[in-house]
């Protein structure tokens, strides 16, 4: 009897290192992340690009540079709290961004209205946050608030053609620029003046503002489709376009997307046939970013799709490196 036990458990011990082995040999499933995960590393990829000053009210005129050589000019004569003049220390967050890597990972895309309502491509002069608080309380202000941008921060010669445009953050998840400044925005007025090297913005309220001008091609449009991985759609991941040849300061959306087929799209069939392009997954994976890079000449009504083989899994920086590496 004690040897039939002996082999009975020979037996089983076998059988479970088989099993150990048959696991080991198969692909490692990783499981999709949650909304909150993903929209969690775009808050810490924020954060990371936010710049914090500490300046006193009532003094008079205000004037900040950036890190990357932005001049900010307010006054502090101006500024009110609940509606009453403001004294005393406040603080002011500012975000600048100039190029397509921190542009996605803050998810902060170039898409701006076109006069039909439909969306179009931006080429961006620079993306812009501005924000007052005292105590943790909103401030306004009274006047115009400037900014000084060198032109060389968009890698570009000066662009006469840029103009003002304020950010719509009514959907958090889709920012789109508005010729207009809307209700939503608050930021009331706005316009860009050439200096020889640099852009000067004027508006009149805090918030998210941009140096544009609309991407142009000439050639009949489209609108392209992409497939993601099983378990992933538009709460845990996005899909983005950036054009071939168009430098840094662009970066396309595909900002809807269908539970039914399980696809994204750019929907306003805006996307020129023909063009040198990167299709662009993003989603997060154990704090860090998963993501994956295909380049595509665009066909009418292509379908672009992307499983998790195709994908790379690297830090905020990695994938940073990784985009703006697009050209």
């Amino acid at each position: 009897m004690k040897n039939f036990k002996n082999i009975s458990l020979a037996v089983l011990a076998t059988a479970s290192l088989i099993s150990c082995s048959k696991n080991d040999d198969e692909p490692i499933q990783e499981l999709p992340p949650s909304s909150q995960e993903f929209q969690g590393i775009r808050e810490t990829a924020l954060q990371h690009q936010t710049q914090s000053f500490t300046a006193t009210a009532g003094t008079g005129v205000i004037t900040l540079t950036s890190a990357k050589g932005v001049t900010i000019t307010l006054n502090g004569n101006n500024l009110t709290k609940n509606g009453n003049p403001v004294t005393g220390s406040f603080d002011i967050k500012f975000i600048e961004l100039f190029d397509k890597g921190t542009m996605l990972v803050t998810n902060k895309p170039t898409m701006g209205v076109m006069p039909s309502g439909d969306k179009g491509i931006l080429i961006s002069g620079g993306e812009f946050y501005i924000n007052a608080t005292q105590g943790g309380v909103q401030l306004a202000t009274l006047s115009s608030i400037q900014l000084n941008v060198p032109n060389s921060l968009s890698g570009d010669p000066l662009d006469n053609t840029m103009m003002f445009w304020t950010g719509d953050t009514t959907d958090a998840d889709n920012l789109v620029w508005k010729r207009d400044a809307g209700a939503a925005t608050g930021v009331q007025g706005g316009a860009v003046g050439f200096n020889q090297n640099s852009y000067n913005m004027s508006f009149g309220n805090f918030g998210w503002t941009n140096i544009d001008r609309f991407y142009n091609d000439p050639r009949p449009k489209t609108q392209i489709l992409a497939t993601v991985p099983a378990g992933y759609d538009n709460t845990n991941s996005s899909i983005y376009l950036s054009v071939d040849g168009e430098g840094q300061n662009q970066l396309a959306k595909f900002d809807t997307y269908n539970a039914t087929t399980h696809q994204f799209s750019e929907h306003y069939g805006q996307i020129p046939i023909g063009l040198l392009c990167h299709v662009i997954f993003v989603t997060e994976e154990s704090g860090q970013w998963r993501y994956g890079i295909k380049a595509v000449t665009t066909t009418a009504g292509a379908v672009y799709s992307f499983s998790l083989a195709e994908t790379t899994v690297g830090t905020e920086a990695q994938m940073i490196a990784a985009i703006n590496a697009i050209q």
